[in-house]
């Protein structure tokens, strides 16, 4: 555990995919929060936009140096892009944010100052969401039931928007799961952890890249990666179905010989079949969650693909690339 006052750098990740609309405003307010604090670089990652993205970030980067890009080869997802922005990072900080402005840069010299006095991770906890009911409704739901099936204290309504200590990323960048749920990765390393109240605000321009079915693919791996629950589940539903039909038979039995209760319909040994069948492939299904990320695992492929490096950070720049500068 840390204590006492710390000093340092800070390095402020942004995954980003087709916000040509935001990046300015968020580089004016982050400079605006952050200057006359630690020394400061912002790293971007582009996760294969196909806008002006990557011509607005080699033109800041023209203009100051702190600010820096990484550009991935194609879209690999939000948490890979977080993934490499980790790797990236040369702070003894680490900040991440997203880039449509919802995670306020204001918050950001709270973090610092928590971090200054001895906290390893300062996570932002969300109070409000601006958002449709059937999200905050999906989001509400989903942070709830991670927290009770989990096999770690992860903390409720905590999203990516965090400070890492650099002992904490260090960590982080040393583990090989190819499928990755940073804010799970997060709580389970532990350390000195503490959460910041804060709101989520409006989409400052463009579109949401999050559809349902990627919040879906979100939540299914934080709930696969961090428990074995719906395993334990399965099994439990399993066996429950097969009393409940052991039980069921000694009555039909039990009736038919002391009371001759006829015995006869094929509608109820339809449903039964059909029932069973049903618990067959949903806990085929929970098995198939699991083995697929076995096989993600074992392939061993890297959660990312780097295009081009721009300005001075951890990641080398891939051979037959422009110079980083």
């Amino acid at each position: 555990m840390t204590t006492g006052r710390r000093s340092g750098t800070l390095s402020v990740i942004v995954p980003v995919l087709n916000e040509e609309g935001n990046i300015a405003e968020l580089v004016r307010r982050l400079k605006a929060a952050l200057d006359g604090g630690l020394p400061f670089d912002v790293i971007f990652v582009d996760d294969g936009s196909t806008d002006r993205t990557p011509q607005i970030l080699r033109a800041l980067h023209a203009e100051d140096p702190r600010i820096k890009a990484i550009h991935l080869t194609r879209t690999f997802g939000h948490q890979a892009s977080i993934s490499a922005g980790l790797q990236a990072a040369t702070g003894d900080a680490v900040v991440v944010m997203d880039g449509d402005l919802q995670d306020a840069p204001e918050v950001v010299p709270q973090f610092v100052t928590r971090w200054l006095d001895g906290d390893d991770v300062v996570y932002a906890i969300r109070q409000t969401r601006r958002a449709s009911w059937r999200k905050r409704t999906a989001y509400h739901l989903f942070y709830r039931l991670l927290v009770r099936i989990s096999a770690i204290d992860l903390p409720l309504d905590s999203g990516d928007f965090s400070l890492m200590d650099r002992r904490v990323v260090d960590v982080l960048n040393t583990m090989p799961e190819r499928t990755r749920f940073v804010r799970g990765m997060r709580g389970w390393v532990g350390f000195r952890q503490s959460g910041v109240p804060c709101a989520r605000a409006d989409r400052f321009a463009g579109t949401t890249k999050h559809t349902y079915g990627t919040l879906v693919r979100l939540a299914l791996d934080g709930f696969f990666a961090f428990s074995y629950k719906p395993l334990q589940l399965a099994s439990v539903f399993g066996s429950a179905v097969s009393v409940a039909a052991f039980l069921i038979a000694l009555a039909i039995v039990f009736l038919r010989i002391v009371h001759g209760f006829p015995v006869h319909g094929w509608t109820s040994l339809i449903v039964a079949v059909l029932f069973l069948g049903g618990v067959q492939l949903i806990c085929l299904g929970i098995l198939g969650e699991y083995v697929g990320r076995i096989y993600d695992e074992v392939r061993a492929r890297p959660p990312f693909v780097i295009a081009a490096v721009v300005g001075d950070t951890r990641l080398p720049s891939p051979a037959g690339t422009l110079p980083r500068g």
